[in-house]
């Protein structure tokens, strides 16, 4: 890229894994105790690598959390909590989406708004602004853009080139053309391209089509997307059109990309309704790749392909199942912060 100013890719070093933490204020409230326990299968598995900071609503929860984590034998020595209110708990959508320029960082604050109006956000949409205030980043600059954007609906590969679907970002933005989204991104994300996906829908996302749960960048021009080889399945059409979407595409320098497609989950469902089992909802860490895990024998071979796509990483599993009754996986739940980014 000939711009100083980068989105750096979720493979590059980091300085943190930002959370926050369930609580009967949120969704979670009904299946409380079998999501905390997740949550803190997930902060282990981030301190083995890297730190942790975790937000939290008072000192009451934050009390209660760090008991939780440290039974659990936790290195409490990688965990940062921080408070602040938030609606709910999925930091892809609401957190900093951060560029880097050298040392410097700015922290990119869209309008988030619960997914286009679906639920409360006004807490979630001042996340950004109120994490900044209470100085948890350093050498950053905060850029409000009043432009309805997640996190989970962009991937990049940090050499220029953005990955997206238009079903989202066109209900996002109806009136927008795909070539004035393509201008907006790219302008503000420092991409020299955007690359559309035109199909990939999972039941039970109402993200409406986010990139994390269907196609995600890979080091050296690889892509890891979610297959489905069950010609039964309901999925199954939409997301055979969209690997052949996915293997039409090409690197910046003209080649085809490396292709990684994950397996397929057996259809869970709770009280008659699917939720979105997606392999490609992982988060990349230092050192490792963190995969979902959701009981299914598809588990170990998901886990097997991203050990192909990310030879130098140790593959970890977590149970994501509980998880998925709120239509997110793993990667939804957090967000990275690039190295030296957390003050």
């Amino acid at each position: 890229m000939a711009n100083a100013v980068r989105f750096p890719a979720e493979w590059e070093s980091q300085s943190a894994i930002l959370v926050a933490w369930p609580t009967a204020d949120t969704d979670w409230a009904p299946r409380l105790g079998e999501v905390e326990d997740t949550y803190i299968k997930l902060v282990a598995a981030i301190t083995r690598f890297q730190p942790a900071v975790v937000i939290v609503g008072d000192d009451d929860i934050e009390a209660y959390a760090e008991a939780r984590l440290r039974s659990n034998r936790i290195d409490m020595s990688r965990v940062r909590f921080v408070t602040a209110p938030y609606d709910d708990t999925w930091l892809r959508d609401s957190g900093p989406i951060t560029l880097r320029n050298d040392d410097r960082f700015t922290l990119l604050d869209f309008r988030f708004t619960g997914w286009g109006g679906k639920f409360e956000a006004s807490a979630d949409d001042q996340l950004v602004r109120t994490l900044d205030a209470h100085k948890v980043f350093a050498h950053a600059s905060r850029d409000e853009i009043a432009f309805a954007l997640e996190g989970g609906a962009i991937e990049t590969d940090g050499a220029g080139t953005l990955l997206t679907t238009w079903e989202c970002l066109h209900l996002r933005h109806p009136d927008a053309t795909r070539e004035e989204l393509t201008a907006k991104l790219s302008g503000w994300l420092h991409q020299d391209r955007v690359l559309w996906l035109d199909h990939g829908q999972l039941e039970g996302d109402d993200t409406d089509a986010h990139i994390d749960t269907l196609a995600r960048f890979a080091p050296n021009d690889a892509i890891v997307f979610q297959a489905c080889d069950d010609a039964s399945d309901s999925h199954y059409a939409d997301l055979k059109a969209m690997a052949g979407e996915i293997a039409a595409l090409r690197t910046s320098d003209g080649k085809p990309y490396r292709l990684f497609p994950l397996p397929w989950a057996q259809p869970i469902l709770d009280n008659g309704r699917r939720l979105a089992a997606s392999y490609a909802n992982f988060l990349i860490i230092n050192g490792a790749v963190l995969v979902p895990s959701y009981g299914d024998a598809a588990d170990t071979r998901a886990a097997e392909v991203l050990a192909q796509a990310f030879p130098e990483r140790e593959i970890v599993q977590v149970d994501c199942r509980p998880i998925i009754w709120q239509n997110g996986s793993l990667h939804c739940l957090t967000m990275q912060l690039p190295e030296g980014l957390l003050a």
